[in-house]
């Protein structure tokens, strides 16, 4: 908060108004030969002035600290001229400045009642501060004495800025050290309008809330978050989001950081600001004082230019004292890390070897003294001025010798620690992309401080230089569980350094130990953080230690109660595995996994699980552990959790397909024993298929086909001419499906995206040209695969949605992948040879021919719908139409090809190609093509949208609903009972029920059996789902005279097939929402009919029917009740509220029968 200085003098816009002239006459210039007083004084009358109206007189000091008095007779003396009046602004600024407190209180009041506010009052009474306890201080320097004896300056505003936190002391009153520094009190006193600093109150509440809210803005503003919390803890009953809750009646001030520039100011000049306990501007000060003040203006400012180099000089001195404080602790430590060098014994010969040998023109030095103690950077070395020339010359000296050491070390490590290297042929982007799946962290500070051990004493001290001063505040603070775990962060650079090079194994293994149980239950960040620490170890010590020290550690952990600590066990095991023994890593760390994955409940630590247990197949080589992988693959894919399943196809499958790649038993065994589980599955389940173990075992092949095609590719006649070169065109965005890893990207299993380009080109060429003669791997997939999986494909049962779904996203990947030559030249062909589309591949009488099996479905969205080109499109239209007349004319089951339209449905991409297909059944000569496409189009119905309904769903319909056949019109009643349920444009609803009126009020249909049985089907299916006013207009008096109809049914066949279906279609309808009108009218009588009916023909029905009238009479007369209660409900609200509410009570009661009504009335008696 700005300080107000309420002496700030200038006169207010009102009374320069009110005096134009004066502004003149004292303006006027000395030349002019008018005696007068100095220029700049304006309130000096010219010589023939009158006497003031009002006069002035005080004997409080000045500025300066002398006397003022302006006298009556003084005034008197002068000539008679124009009258001179002083302005309110004067007045108010003398009597603030005399302190006559209460005079100007009773000043400003009549000011506010004359509608003339002062902006000084207003400032200065606004302002709580002024009006604080201020306490009398001794004299100083600068203050005189008064004709009453010492004059005590009075105390300072204490406005924030105003407060000097450096000199408050918790010594008592040092009357006697104020007057040691001179020119320090003087500069004390310009910056803080304080005249004795050191006696200070208390601090005040107002003003502890407002620094309060001060300094914790500035702790967010600068990010130490941590001491915000704590400082907002520590002060619960302020709210720091809020300026207003401080209490102090003025805007919010700027920030400490804005606070602190100012206040570090230089001083202003008397005529900008004077002392705010008795100052007043010049300009304010009428007569000769003013005119005395002005003579000693020189004497002052000069005075206050050597305060300020006084000053100046006394910061100087501080901080050269200070420089050489440092410079005496800086040389002090390298003379104690000088001693350690010596202490420690020298290096290993090889590493004196290694070094001399890693550079022949500067070999490496192993002197102690010879290594700057510099760590990514240079310490600034503070000395004399005298040295910092010689500074700039050794930087680049230290700068090169640094590098040398950095080299020297590098090497030294590389050939002190060795890991087994597997036996493995991934490329470099697979492996990276593997490893990628290790959570490291070593972006943050804290991260790259855990992944660089210091590895010498040297770089120990270092590293503690850089951790103690981000630890030391946290043990301070930490008073909360959040910042105890940030502590334990802190901690692990320091166990891991102390780990890795103290000498005794127990206290290593103990620190190890501590490592991991640091951290209760650590969250992501803080197992990141673990994790990165240990491989860092690992890196430093190499895998015995690592098999020794750190698995020990891992396996105490293996059932800890908390999944946190089982989860950084699982990840672990990953992150270790480059850095342990291959035997360790396909023995002991495989067992672990494996029974970690089936014995832990944790989904998320299965995850973990799976993705370390792809980690370990990229390392492993030992080939007789290839059943314990595929049995390990097989019981992570029947894992409950999805998310398990997901990190399996994602990092395991490929992991496992790459090893197999190398064993050569991909294509050899692990895609025929999947092949064998899945034949297996479909023999065994002729009648029930498990289709859920069907998925798992189909997914696992679908993760599998972009290894099989890199084996297709790696192993072909022209792999050894493929070259990567710039000249070669890149691939498409859409030439494969998206992968679901970045292990199931073609690019990265072959290695580079320019060796995949190059080797695309001469596969596609391959294929086109020069045939399969000698591509062992691709005859393979040609010859073996294709046939078993259409041979699989044929035996699934065509009405399970999801098998065929399965499959036929298996074959559109496969398609994509393997490319449109191969899928053009080598699977088309073969699905082609088997559908033969002829009435001779289909058995009408057994319905189980080639045609009606879930290979037309498959092959139909599988592989036709790989490619999206016109060619395309149309091969797909003629395949459905030529099924569909088939099937027609056969008269065989359409479960086919209502999945194939099923399938394509999904997708609006194939709305059109379907209607098309179906508008060639439409216009179609045979009838029995017709009525197929009549009933296809009920399938298509709900997926298109309102205006493919609109133009080419219902004239279509309309045509076939006019058919010479009787069949064919039949068949089109589910089409327009599914357009009742999912449209809602008003129009075509009127004009599918005009279709349906005619259906059912032409006479011609009268006797048509079939036709009223497919409309009671369909009214039950639409009927709960259409709009209530169709259901209530028109299905359900159309069903009560079918129902009435039947009861003179002389056929006893057709009467209990149109009761059974009416039956069923009461039962659906009955759970709607029926008007009590239309349950009267139509729904009871309907019920009725039909019981009389099922009395006769069905008695278990009969049964039903009695209790669902019961029920229906019920609900009308409860609805009575319920309008009764409405009407009472009004009138009683009339009695009162309590009443009305104890009434409704007694009436919810009733939920059977009228008859209780009486007796409630008896009880209110």
């Amino acid at each position: 908060m700005a300080s107000v200085n309420p002496f700030d003098v200038s006169d207010s816009e009102e009374e320069a108004e009110r005096r134009p002239n004066e502004t003149v006459d004292t303006e006027r210039s000395p030349s002019e030969g008018a005696p007068g007083p100095p220029p700049g004084n304006p309130f000096s009358p010219p010589a023939d002035a009158e006497p003031p109206t009002l006069l002035l007189s005080s004997n409080r000091t000045s500025p300066s600290g002398e006397g003022m008095s302006v006298s009556a007779a003084a005034t008197s003396t002068m000539a008679g001229g124009v009258e001179t009046r002083v302005s309110v602004d004067v007045i108010a600024a003398q009597l603030l400045r005399d302190q006559y407190i209460l005079t100007a209180l009773e000043f400003h009041t009549e000011l506010l009642e004359a509608g003339r506010e002062l902006p000084r009052l207003r400032d200065y009474f606004s302002n709580p501060g002024n009006f604080e306890r201020q306490s009398g201080t001794p004299p100083a320097k600068d203050q005189v004495l008064g004709p009453g004896g010492p004059l005590n300056r009075a105390g300072s505003i204490s406005t924030l800025d105003s407060l000097d936190f450096a000199r408050y002391s918790d010594d008592g009153n040092r009357e006697s050290d104020e007057r040691v520094a001179e020119n320090e009190v003087a500069s004390q006193e310009r910056k803080n309008f304080k005249s004795s600093p050191e006696i200070q109150e208390p601090i005040r509440p107002l003003e502890k809330r407002a620094l309060n809210f001060l300094v914790n803005e500035y702790l967010l503003k600068n990010e130490y978050k941590l001491s915000s919390i704590t400082f907002s803890d520590e002060n619960d009953d302020q709210d720091f989001e809020l300026w207003d809750d401080v209490g102090l009646n003025i805007p919010k001030p700027p920030d400490l950081l804005q606070l602190y520039r100012n206040g570090g100011s230089t001083p202003c000049s008397p005529r900008d600001k004077v002392d705010a306990s008795v100052g007043v501007a010049f300009g304010d000060l009428p007569g000769n004082c003013v005119a005395r003040e002005h003579q000693k203006k020189p004497d002052l400012l000069q005075q206050q230019q050597s305060e300020v180099v006084q000053e100046l000089e006394y910061q100087l001195n501080l901080l050269n004292s200070e420089k050489q404080s440092l410079a005496e602790q800086i040389k002090k430590l390298q003379s104690e890390i000088q001693i350690l060098k010596k202490s420690v014994s020298s290096p290993p010969p090889a590493t004196l070897e290694l070094c001399s040998s890693s550079s022949s023109s500067k070999p490496c030095s192993t002197n102690p003294s010879s290594v700057p103690s510099l760590d990514n950077g240079q310490y600034l070395d503070i000395r004399g001025v005298s040295e910092a020339g010689n500074d700039l010359v050794s930087t680049s000296t230290q700068n090169t010798s640094q590098s040398q050491q950095q080299t020297c070390n590098k090497a030294t490590s590389q050939q002190r620690v060795q890991f087994d290297q597997p036996n493995r042929k991934l490329s470099p982007a697979f492996q990276q992309a593997l490893l990628s799946f290790c959570r490291m962290c070593s972006e943050s500070r804290l991260g790259a401080e855990v992944s660089r051990i210091a590895d010498s004493e040297e770089s120990v001290m270092l590293m503690l230089g850089r951790c103690l001063p981000h630890i030391v505040p946290n043990v301070l603070l930490a008073k909360r569980e959040r910042m105890v775990s940030h502590l334990c962060q802190e901690l692990i650079p320091l166990i891991l350094c102390t780990a890795c090079l103290h000498p005794e194994p127990k206290e290593r293994d103990q620190l190890l130990h501590i490592l991991f149980n640091l951290i209760k239950r650590p969250d992501d960040e803080q197992r990141q953080m673990i994790l990165t620490g240990c491989v860092a170890f690992a890196r430093h010590v190499g895998p015995t230690r690592v098999e020794a020290e750190l698995l020990p550690q891992c396996w105490e952990q293996i059932n800890h109660k908390y999944p946190e600590r089982r989860l950084l066990v699982a990840e672990a095991c990953g992150a270790l595995a480059p850095y342990l023994p291959k035997e360790i890593r396909s023995s002991l760390v495989l067992s672990m996994l494996q029974q970690m994955l089936a014995e832990d409940k944790a989904d998320m630590v299965r995850e973990a699980v799976v993705k370390s247990l792809g980690i370990i197949m990229g390392y492993i080589d030992d080939s007789d552990k290839y059943a314990q992988g595929f049995e390990l693959m097989l019981l992570s894919l029947g894992d409950p959790s999805e998310r398990v399943v997901n990190a399996v196809h994602q990092v395991f499958i490929p992991a496992f397909a790459a090893w197999t790649t190398e064993l050569g038993s991909l294509h050899t065994a692990l895609i025929p024993s999947l092949l064998a589980r899945i034949e297996k599955l479909l023999t065994q389940g002729e009648h029930s298929l498990d289709e859920h173990k069907l998925h798992v075992f189909l997914s696992a092949l679908q993760s599998l086909i972009p290894p099989l095609f890199a084996v297709v590719l790696q192993n072909a006649p022209f792999t050894s001419r493929a070259k990567p070169h710039e000249d070669i065109p890149a691939i498409e965005v859409t030439r494969f499906p998206r992968p679901a890893s970045p292990l199931q990207d073609m690019a990265i299993i072959i290695g580079n995206r320019e060796l995949l380009s190059s080797l695309l080109l001469l596969y596609d060429h391959q294929l086109e040209h020069e045939g399969t003669t000698g591509w062992e791997s691709l005859l393979w997939v040609v010859n073996q695969l294709l046939p078993q999986l259409i041979e699989i494909v044929g035996r699934i049962n065509v009405t399970s949605s999801t098998c065929v779904h399965e499959f036929s996203r298996f074959f559109w990947r496969f398609c994509r992948t393997f490319g449109k030559i191969f899928t053009n030249t080598k699977v088309k062909p073969q699905f082609q040879e088997i559908l033969r589309l002829s009435e001779e591949n289909v058995d009408a009488s057994a319905g189980n021919g080639i045609l009606t099996k879930a290979t037309v479905p498959i092959y139909a969205t599988g592989v036709l719908t790989c490619y999206n080109q016109e060619e395309d499109r149309k091969l797909l239209v003629g395949f459905l139409e030529d099924v569909m007349t088939t099937l027609s004319l056969s008269h065989a089951p359409l479960d086919s090809l209502k999945a194939s339209f099923v399938e394509l449905g999904a997708n609006p991409v194939y709305h059109e190609l379907l209607l098309t297909v179906l508008w060639y059944g439409v216009v179609h000569t045979s009838a029995l093509v017709r009525c197929t496409a009549a009933r296809m189009f009920e399938l298509l119905v709900k997926g298109v949208n309102e205006t493919l309904v609109a133009q080419r769903v219902v004239p279509a319909l309309i045509t076939l609903s006019s058919d010479p056949e009787i069949s064919v019109r039949i068949a089109t009643i589910p089409a327009f009972g599914t357009i009742m349920e999912t449209v809602t444009q008003k129009e075509l609803l009127e004009r599918v029920k005009m279709q349906l009126a005619s259906f059912l009020e032409d006479p011609q249909y009268q006797d048509q059996h079939s036709l009223h049985m497919e409309i009671i089907r369909t009214f039950g299916r639409v009927g709960p789902n259409a709009e209530p006013r169709f259901r209530d207009d028109f299905v359900l008096p159309h069903l009560h005279k079918l129902a009435l109809a039947n009861n003179s049914q002389t056929v006893e066949s057709k009467r209990i097939d149109i009761a059974i279906h009416l039956f069923e279609a009461y039962s659906a309808l009955s759970c709607c929402f029926i008007s009590e009108e239309v349950m009267v009218n139509h729904f009871l009588p309907g019920l009725r009919c039909l019981h009389a009916d099922m009395e006769q023909l069905s008695p278990e029905h009969e049964v039903i029917l009695g209790s669902m009238i019961k029920e229906c009479e019920i609900k009308v007369e409860n609805r009575g009740i319920s309008d009764a209660q409405g009407s009472i409900s009004i009138a009683s609200s009339l009695v009162g509220e309590d009443a009305k509410t104890k009434f409704l009570s007694k009436m919810g009661q009733l939920t059977t029968s009228g008859a209780m009504l009486a007796n409630v009335f008896q009880r209110k008696k």
